[in-house]
Formats: structure tokens, C-alpha cells, sequence
């Protein structure tokens, strides 16, 4: 039984969220040569589940083979990714402050749903789940969204904003998972997790 998980994410949320609830980790992190963003580009008409399920699933095989390359340890693996879903417009993470500036002006006195997926698996077994949270923003003035863009913290984040940040303050509501909507569902996450490391490893 192994004593800990690879974990193929780079957010140091995400890491701070494995340490909260006790789990040991080793990064399993994208080699120079790999196009990791590739994996994240969204296909025409896509829905945001359809979306997230479909990226996080690509990131934990992506994972396997890099494992399997540098002949690491075997243990579960695990992956995830979040987007943001304003109806059905999907909000990744914004390219330059225009893009952050815009997305938080589309979010401003709106409810949008914030939506993580995490996948654990080995060479054998995959699991997986898509956990949705509702997150309502008060109305936001140019200057607040201005001074907001120019503090740096909207551009590694889905949707253009961080809700452990200075965003919290935008909030007024949220229906879900907090964890959920930094980047890993911590109750989910423990679920699959406990099972994973319960689980006899399969073979490579």
C-alpha cells in the first residue's frame, strides 16, 4: 500500500489543500517537451462538465505515461482541473489584464457556477468526479475591477479571480464547495483518495 500520491499539478493551492487534510505528495510535473496547456484548450461548442471531465481525464493519462517514462514509484495519481461557466461560457484563465479585465465586468453582480474536476487513478484503475459550486459576486466598479487586475493576482486563475485572494471581498454568496472553487474539492478528494491508497497497486 503506498504512503502517498503523485500529484500532477502545478497550483500550490492544490497543495496546500493535500497538506490541510494530511496527505503526503511527490509533484509528478510536465516535462520541458510537453504541451500541458494543449490539454486545456476548449473544442467548439464543448459544455463546461463535458469540458472539465474530458481535461482531467487527458491530464491523468498524460500523467501515467510521464511516470511510466521516468520510472517512478508506483502510486495513485492524481489530477484536476476548474473552470468557470457563466451560463454556458466557459472562463479559463485570462491571457492579459484586457481579458481579466473583461471577464470580471461579465461576473460582476452575477451568479456563475465554478466547476473542479479530480481524477485519481493508477496503470489500472481511474476514478473520477465533477464537483459544481455557485458563487455570486456583488456589483464591482471599474476601479475596484481595475485595481484588482493590476495587483497581478487574476492571470494563473480560472475565471480571472482567486477567492482565497483579495476576491473573497467580491463574494457575496456561494452554494458548494470553498475548496471546490480554489482548485480541489477537499471532501471529494479525500473520498477518492481513501480508496485509491486502500487499493492494492496494480502492476505498471
Amino acid at each position: 500500500m503506498p504512503a502517498f500520491v503523485h500529484l500532477a499539478s502545478q497550483s500550490p493551492r492544490r497543495q496546500e489543500l493535500l497538506r490541510q487534510i494530511g496527505i503526503d505528495f511527490r509533484l509528478l510535473l510536465p516535462d520541458p517537451g510537453e504541451d500541458a496547456e494543449a490539454l486545456e484548450a476548449v473544442r467548439p461548442g464543448e459544455a463546461p462538465a463535458v469540458y472539465v471531465k474530458r481535461v482531467v481525464l487527458a491530464k491523468l493519462q498524460a500523467a501515467r505515461e510521464r511516470l511510466a517514462r521516468r520510472g517512478g514509484p508506483p502510486a495513485p495519481i492524481l489530477t484536476a482541473d476548474t473552470t468557470v461557466a457563466l451560463g454556458g461560457r466557459l472562463l479559463g484563465k485570462p491571457a492579459d489584464a484586457a481579458q481579466a479585465t473583461e471577464m470580471l465586468e461579465a461576473l460582476s453582480g452575477r451568479t456563475h457556477r465554478v466547476l473542479t474536476a479530480v481524477a485519481v487513478g493508477d496503470a489500472r484503475h481511474t476514478e473520477w468526479v465533477v464537483q459544481v459550486s455557485r458563487v455570486s459576486f456583488a456589483r464591482l466598479g471599474a476601479s475596484r475591477i481595475a485595481a484588482y487586475v493590476a495587483s497581478g493576482e487574476p492571470f494563473d486563475k480560472a475565471g480571472g479571480y482567486g477567492i482565497q485572494g483579495a476576491a473573497g471581498a467580491f463574494v457575496r454568496r456561494i452554494e458548494g464547495s470553498y475548496s471546490g472553487i480554489m482548485g480541489l474539492p477537499l471532501h471529494e478528494t479525500d473520498r477518492l483518495l481513501r480508496k485509491a491508497l486502500a487499493r492494492p497497486l496494480a502492476p505498471a
